[in-house]
């Protein structure tokens, strides 16, 4: 029930005590602040973290050659191992009911593409079919190599976005011919990819023609391999690392490699990299809100003791209620209105002042970690709850203190 009377005395207090009760409150306010400012920087980190993981599939298993740095089997370290199409080919038939998306590439870091009057210096791959998922690439014109491609040697290409602006400018690449290593190639695609313009400026063209028409013959550069889905997170990873330990243990065994040879194959598994990085992220997370909390427990206890003040200041008050008749109830609930009133308005302008500046802010930054920094509707609900939690922890005792001063003793006070 609505109690005017009851209101006028707060708003009472608080105009003989501004300057105490604004401390006060800038306290708490400051509190609820810090904590949804690091919660929002917690979630951006999240999305940094996801959005490097979105550059390639999110399961990929990736594999590229070393140089050997131990002694096996009367061969001297310093070898460098070149894995070959039968590598590919084994994995596939030994491993096709684990395997989802694969592909080996081979590449040449530094091929000028020319059109017309226009040439550049790009990087060119040569891959199958599945590379476009592996590599999360994205199709704005016609289409990716396919498997005709692959059988048939076909001599086409698929251009990065940044090429297309670079050597076709506002023409429509699609059915044009770029020279490539002296060849004429079929432009039959145009891709972009989440890495941005570095990723974007390449060609990708069937690897059989790369093999053949650069000199590649039956070498390859890197292996690309995506498993089948599992039930749940955590059976994805371990499939993943189970596969991955098998996959090194065969390529160490058929190229002669010791077994505690680390950098003859390097194996880049992107699942287990996930587990790791979004558990390190849930201890940041948990860490922020252990900050924020604390925060906001100095800010409680800052009401707490003014509470306290205002009990000792209004004690021959108390006592004359009492004498009158009043509840200790009813003192409890004066003490507990005050300081969960105080304690909200503040906690709420520190919650909209702190939620306005990630709206506004936020999507401004941009870094390679913290992307878009933002609180969900869900948190603000439960910083909500722990502002009104915190302040009847603020008043309570307090209050219970107040409700328990015998009325002749309060009426003694001076």
């Amino acid at each position: 029930m609505f109690d005017l009377d009851r209101w006028e005395e707060i708003f009472e207090t608080i105009r003989k005590n501004k300057l105490r009760t604004f401390l006060t409150g800038l306290s708490v306010a400051s509190g609820i602040f810090i904590l949804v400012i690091l919660l929002g920087i917690g979630e951006g980190m999240r999305n940094g973290i996801a959005r490097e993981f979105e550059q390639d599939a999110s399961n990929l298993i990736f594999v590229w050659p070393g140089v050997t740095s131990k002694e096996h089997k009367g061969l001297n370290p310093g070898r460098r191992i070149q894995l070959k199409n039968e590598d590919y080919s084994r994995i596939l038939l030994e491993h096709n009911d684990k395997l989802d998306k694969t592909s080996s590439t081979y590449q040449v870091w530094s091929n000028v593409v020319s059109y017309g009057k226009e040439s550049g210096s790009y990087r060119m791959d040569g891959v199958f079919p599945d590379y476009q998922y592996l590599e999360n690439m994205s199709l704005t014109a016609g289409r990716f190599i396919n498997t005709n491609d692959i059988q048939h040697v076909e001599k086409t290409v698929v251009i990065g976005y940044q090429v297309k602006k670079d050597l076709f400018k506002d023409e429509d690449p699609i059915g044009k011919y770029v020279e490539l290593a002296g060849i004429n190639f079929k432009v039959v695609g145009v891709f972009t990819d989440p890495g941005g313009e570095r990723e974007e400026a390449r060609v990708v063209i069937p690897i059989t023609t790369a093999q053949k028409a650069l000199g590649g013959s039956n070498n390859i550069g890197r292996l690309y391999l995506t498993l089948k889905p599992e039930e749940n997170f955590d059976a994805a990873v371990a499939a993943s690392i189970a596969f991955s330990q098998e996959l090194e243990g065969y390529l160490k065994d058929r190229h002669t490699i010791a077994p505690d040879d680390n950098r003859a194959i390097n194996i880049n598994n992107s699942l287990e990299q996930a587990k790791r990085f979004y558990g390190l992220m849930d201890m940041i997370r948990l860490f922020f809100w252990g900050v924020g909390v604390c925060t906001i427990i100095a800010g409680v206890v800052g009401v707490s003791n003014i509470m306290l003040i205002i009990v000792k200041e209004r004690t021959r008050e108390i006592g004359i209620r009492k004498a009158l008749g009043a509840q200790p109830l009813s003192i409890v609930g004066m003490i507990l209105h005050e300081s969960i009133f105080v304690t909200a308005i503040a906690g709420f302008v520190g919650l909209i002042f702190s939620l306005t500046l990630l709206e506004f802010i936020g999507p401004a930054i941009e870094t390679q970690f913290i992307y878009n920094p933002t609180v969900n509707f869900t948190v603000a609900l439960n910083t909500v709850f722990i502002l009104v939690l915190a302040g009847a922890l603020a008043g309570f005792f307090p209050a219970w203190r107040a409700a328990r001063i015998k009325p002749i003793i309060a009426l003694r006070d001076e």
